[in-house]
Parts: C-alpha cells; sequence; structure tokens
C-alpha cells in the first residue's frame, strides 16, 4: 500500500486530497480522518468521477462527526479510475485526513 492523500481538509469548496494519475487504477482501502480541536467536526468526503463535480451522487461519507481530540477510520475497498479525484470538505478548521490504498496500471 501506499500514501495517496494526507493533509488538512478544509471548509467550502473543500480539499482536493487526491487525483488518480492518467493511465491508473487505484483502489482506496484505508482512511483515516483526525479532529485535533476541542469541539466535535464534521467531515464529508467525496469520490468524483474524472469531469465531474462533488454533489449527493458521489458522497462516500455524508457528514461524519468526529468528536474533540478523536479519530475516525474506514478500511474496505474502493475503486477510482484515471483522473477520478477525491474531495474533502470539514464544517471548520482542525479536521485532517490520511489516505492509504494501491495503484495499479489500467488493465492489470
Amino acid at each position: 500500500m501506499k500514501k495517496l492523500g494526507q493533509g488538512a481538509i478544509t471548509t467550502g469548496a473543500g480539499t482536493l486530497v487526491y487525483t488518480v494519475p492518467t493511465a491508473i487504477r487505484t483502489e482506496v482501502k484505508d482512511i483515516i480522518i483526525a479532529n485535533s480541536t476541542a469541539g466535535a467536526l464534521t467531515c464529508t468526503l467525496h469520490f468524483v468521477p474524472t469531469g465531474g463535480s462533488p454533489a449527493a451522487s458521489n458522497m462516500v461519507l455524508p457528514a461524519k462527526n468526529i468528536a474533540a481530540n478523536d479519530i475516525f477510520q474506514w478500511q474496505g475497498i474502493q475503486v477510482l479510475n484515471a483522473g477520478d479525484f477525491i474531495q474533502g470538505i470539514g464544517s471548520s478548521a482542525g479536521i485532517t485526513v490520511n489516505i492509504t490504498g494501491d495503484e495499479y496500471r489500467s488493465g492489470s
């Protein structure tokens, strides 16, 4: 596995966390979201198809409540194709995300 994306998640339109490179298929396997503040915050994640934008139809984590100074971890397998991307939106500053998985050449 490799680190696909890591960083702070912003409010509003959010933060681009990861984009699948050309001729690559990605399997997202693990997501850890941390809240480093003294109050609960929410984080929404979208797995957006190439050419699209974050919407209810591509939301994979709808406004997940992360308690103060706590984490949320998701494990499984979600496949993204070349040009697809992950967008995160936080309710306030203090949310960070780490995403790991595997990248494969398309057709492998």
